[in-house]
Formats: C-alpha cells, structure tokens, sequence
C-alpha cells in the first residue's frame, strides 16, 4: 500500500477505536483478527474517503447488532426438509480453492427458482454462509497459508437464465443490497460461465451503471470457462458445471455437484450450525420460524441497475432461444469478448 492508504487506515483506525464496545465486540467477529485488511475493505468500498468508510462500518455494526448476526451461525433452518428445500431452490456452494488459496463459490444464477421457502429463510442462508466463509473458512485457510487471505472468488453459472428471473429480482436485490453495505469487496473476482445471450444484453446495458471498481472484477468466459478457470484452479476445485465442457450445470444429484446439500461444504456448515444451537443446551433444533434480517434500503445504483434489468428482460418476452449458451453463437460471443472489462 502507498503512504496514503497507510495514512487512511491509521486515521480510520483511530475512529473505530473510540466506537461504543456493543460494536467493537460484533467489529472483532468481523476482522477475525486481521484489523487493517478489514479496514481497508470499507475504504475501498467508499473510494477510500475515511469519513465515508467510518460512517458505512458503523451502520454495518449497527446492522450486526440490531439483528444479531453474531449468533446466526447458531440457527438452524429447521427441519431438515425445509433445509434441503432451500438448498436444491437457492444454488450456491463452494466447491474448493485456487492455488492462491481463495475460496471457489460457486452459484447456480440461472437455475435458482428461490421458490420453496419465504425471503427470510433465503435471506438467513445466504448471511450464513458469508459467516461461516468469513469466520470459519477464511480465518482457517489464512492460518494454513501463513498469510492473510479474505477474499474468495465467484463462479456464476447463467445455465438456464430466462424471462422467470424477472420474479426475482427483488429477492436478488435485497441479497446483494446486504453483500454491498455489511460485506464490502469480500469478492476478488466474479467469473460469468455459460452464459445465454439473455445475459449478453443485459450485461451490455448494466456495465455502464457500475463503477469501475466493479467491473474490472467481472470476467465472462467463453462456454463453460474450463480452460480459463484450470489456470487459476486445479480440476478438484473447478465447480461441477465448469467440468462437462459446455453442458451447463444440472439439478440431478451427483458427487460432484457443490449444490448438493450432501457436497462436504454444506455438511460442514450444517454440522457447525447444528452442534453450536445443541451447546445452547438442547439436543435437537426445535422447529422455529426463520431468523428475520432487517433488509436495508438499497442503494440508488442498485435500485436503477435492478430496474434496468428487468425493463430489458421485458424486451425478451417474445424472444426464442434464450437459454442458448453464449459460445453456441459467434455474435454472441464476439459480443461478450468485446464486453469484457
């Protein structure tokens, strides 16, 4: 870091010294140990203007504390079959790491219905796994690397993206209103894999509304991005629909699908979630609603990106063909690669 990143995060560090100790308790869950990355994080996040950055991790904590997040590692989605539920609607998991040692999450966009449960219950998920990544996995692996890893990177897989998105893109917008304000350049990297040419242009309309922070992370890859990802990544990390050539990903159960509630993430994390409710005292979960988040209000970017989405989605309705993968179809493709950041 330059002498003004360094001088930033000593004056933000002075100003998180002096917060009231309900938030510093809930800011060391959040830095784990590694104080300066973290801070650097929201500095980033608001073009490192510190006052900006200040204001920003304090409702973070505030957020944490109000709906506290600190013990949502010990709430079960119960029953099991509301779990399971949750898990074959919402597609998301992580299938390793890259040879730099982040963690590969892999997220099915297309094929996720999020159809089978309430918001809240997708909500609960999804916080509980960016808690578990960021107290669990990614404390873990900085140990085992001897250095200071908080960053993962993202696969997204557009297999099966179609005008049914439309329905939702509130729920998508609350979710990524949440990454955006409590879990700031938490991504190194967005990789975009079989991508429709649905995709194609709405990602022409939207990259103009996106800082530029933004889209320098975001990479679209030709078919499934295999050869791409395997430059990063050994085969046992690469997520399973990045494996089939440019077959796209399936629901159908399978070793290999990350998905699966069965996939050894999803039972790390349901065991840890599981044995710290029973250190409460009771042996199994009683059946309970959903943990309920306050959702915050999104920012205007991300309220006009959501809207820009969906007015182009509205142009497709008539369209055919729109689950073709983007490699299927040199135009379609030369309009990606000419799209890339």
């Amino acid at each position: 870091m330059g002498i003004d990143s360094e001088a930033a995060i000593g004056e933000f560090q002075e100003l998180m010294d002096k917060v009231e100790e309900p938030l510093k308790k809930t800011f060391e869950r959040v830095h784990q140990g590694y104080l300066r990355e973290n801070l650097s994080r929201f500095l980033k996040a608001r073009d490192w203007n510190v006052s900006k950055a200040h204001t920003m991790l304090v409702e973070c904590l505030r957020w944490r504390v109000d709906n506290e997040i600190d013990s949502i590692l010990s709430k079960p989605i119960v029953p099991s079959e509301l779990y399971r539920d949750v898990r074959d609607s919402q597609l998301i998991g992580m299938s390793g790491y890259t040879k730099e040692g982040l963690p590969v999450f892999a997220i099915g966009v297309g094929l996720s219905t999020f159809d089978k449960a309430s918001v809240h219950y997708y909500v609960q998920s999804h916080i509980q796994i960016n808690e578990y990544r960021d107290r669990v996995l990614l404390p873990s692996v900085s140990k085992k690397n001897g250095r200071p890893i908080t960053t993962c990177i993202k696969v997204l897989d557009m297999t099966g993206l179609k005008l049914s998105a439309l329905s939702q893109i509130k729920l998508v917008t609350i979710i990524s209103t949440i990454d955006d304000l409590n879990y700031p350049e938490k991504t190194n990297t967005y990789y975009v894999v079989n991508a429709p040419y649905i995709f194609s242009a709405c990602w022409k309309v939207v990259k103009p509304l996106l800082q530029e922070r933004t889209t320098k992370k975001v990479h679209v890859l030709s078919g499934s991005g295999k050869d791409e990802l395997l430059k990063i990544m050994d085969f046992t990390a690469l997520p399973h629909f990045c494996r089939r050539g440019s077959s796209g990903s399936s629901h159908h159960t399978q070793s290999a699908n990350c998905f699966s509630i069965d996939y050894p993430f999803h039972q790390q994390l349901y065991n840890y979630v599981k044995h710290h409710y029973e250190t409460q005292g009771q042996a199994e979960p009683a059946k309970q609603g959903s943990f309920h988040v306050g959702f915050p209000e999104p920012e205007a970017e991300r309220v006009e990106i959501a809207k820009t989405i969906e007015s182009e989605l509205h142009k497709f309705e008539n369209c055919n063909g729109l689950a073709r993968p983007i490699g299927d179809r040199k135009a379609s493709h030369e309009t990606l690669e000419d799209d890339k950041p």
